[in-house]
């Protein structure tokens, strides 16, 4: 199965690219999956903050807090119906 790929160069210190190839090569992976896995990792995280602030922004403290009360409350309800294995308890 084919994919559609484009190219890309980047100029990167040498002591990062010898980071990565030491990472690469623990992993028995080649530099390029290294770098397309952090790459997209990254992105995907950059991405999640920057909807989380889009939300977040447009609320006070108050309102804030009370959100988070309202998702702690669903979760204690929903352990409150079963026991909790020893690990998750605090």
């Amino acid at each position: 199965m084919k994919t559609n790929a484009s190219l890309l160069t980047l100029r990167i210190p040498n002591e990062l690219k010898h980071n990565i190839k030491l990472m690469a090569d623990q992993q028995g992976i080649s530099i390029n999956q290294l770098a397309l896995y952090a790459l997209t990792k990254e992105i995907k995280e950059m991405q999640t903050f920057n909807q989380l602030e889009k939300y977040w922004i447009k609320k006070d403290e108050k309102a804030i807090v009370e959100d988070f009360g309202a998702l702690l409350s669903k979760v204690k309800d929903k352990n409150d119906e079963r026991e909790l294995p020893d690990w998750d308890k605090l």
